[in-house]
């Protein structure tokens, strides 16, 4: 018997380190930019930030709120705004 099967056969079962660990990653602190979605976009949760620039070329004005210049936006709003710039050069 190894080490780790050891400390798991002497871990107390009651089961409350993998409820309080989910339940934490499902709330998030920073909400998303975008005043139409209800997600969170903290970085662990594969949240990003975009200018305010790219923002509004996507969404328009007045369609998201910003913080420094930048606008928080959860992983699925980026995505969405990621697939719509994929084919414009940046350069």
């Amino acid at each position: 018997m190894g080490f780790k099967a050891k400390a798991r056969k002497h871990r107390k079962d009651d089961g409350s380190d993998k409820k309080d660990k989910k339940q934490s990653r499902d709330q998030g602190e920073l909400p998303c930019g975008i005043n139409s979605c209800a997600k969170f976009a903290d970085k662990s949760m594969g949240g990003r930030s975009l200018s305010l620039d790219n923002a509004i070329d996507m969404w328009g004005q007045g369609k998201f709120t910003e913080s420094k210049g930048r606008v928080r936006v959860c992983k699925s709003c980026y995505r969405a705004w990621k697939k719509e710039n994929k084919n414009e050069d940046a350069y």
